[in-house]
């Protein structure tokens, strides 16, 4: 059974209501995103390139496409649920690919044609290892071209395990404040979602690629950790350009 578009609406739009729950003001942060990429593809004669990292089901590079619809956006996902629910429902903002982030020849799979403007991510990056995560900047640091940068938005609390509780309790207020705790979460998209018919299939293919129990769990990377994994990896300056409590921009120049 193929996805239809209105089921992909509907799937779509519970997405973003729960992943309030997850990122303290999504929105500016995708804003944030925007800002930068817009801004270092400013003197561009040519059309920019983008890669999405962990796109999900589109939301960053639909965002981007509305800012730069003259860019080349590449997005990349390992869930054939969420990228089919890109593919249906925003087929326009990018070109999708099917491919492990980190895996042996991933930046292969991109197919990209010229050296990128930008690589964009927003909560998807914290699931890899350190060494893992060293081995994907240095990846996109070769990929990048000179003066391209890498944006990344996610939770990077600080090293000091007090401050760390500070700003983490600093972002579920702002997200109390806003009621993002109101919408369903995640364990409940993904139970509804096995009640959507057009979806069985597609679920069928997650629960085959999904790694043994236990598997890509890491330990959450400090803010300072990324840092030094970005200059570690090739990058010439590194840090956070926006940040409330726990939730980060940091961009990285190639």
């Amino acid at each position: 059974m193929g996805l239809s578009l209105a089921t992909a609406e509907k799937w779509v739009e519970r997405w973003e209501l729960q992943q309030q729950r997850y990122a303290v003001d999504r929105e500016d942060r995708f804003t944030v995103i925007a800002d930068v990429v817009e801004h270092i593809t400013a003197d561009r004669t040519d059309r920019p390139t983008v890669v999405d990292l962990g796109c999900g089901p589109g939301s960053l590079a639909a965002r981007l496409t509305r800012r730069l619809p003259h860019a080349d956006i590449v997005a990349v996902d390992r869930d054939p649920l969420l990228l089919e629910l890109a593919r249906v429902h925003r087929a326009d903002a990018a070109r999708y690919v099917d491919t492990v982030i980190g895996a042996d020849g991933w930046t292969r799979a991109l197919a990209l044609d010229r050296p990128l403007d930008a690589a964009v991510s927003t909560t998807a990056l914290h699931y890899l290892d350190a060494d893992t995560l060293r081995r994907v900047y240095r990846d996109l640091a070769a990929l990048l071209r000179p003066g391209g940068v890498l944006v990344n938005g996610d939770h990077l609390p600080p090293d000091d395990a007090v401050l760390a509780e500070v700003a983490g309790c600093v972002g579920r207020r702002r997200a109390q404040r806003q009621r993002a705790f109101a919408h369903e979460d995640w364990a409940s998209w993904w139970t509804a979602a096995e009640e959507e018919p057009e979806l069985a299939d597609l679920l069928a293919e997650r629960r085959r690629r999904q790694p043994p129990a236990g598997a890509g769990s890491a330990a959450r990377l400090s803010l300072s950790d990324h840092v030094r994994l970005l200059r570690l990896a090739g990058f010439e300056r590194a840090g956070a350009v926006w940040q409330y409590g726990d939730s980060c921009v940091v961009v990285a120049v190639r």
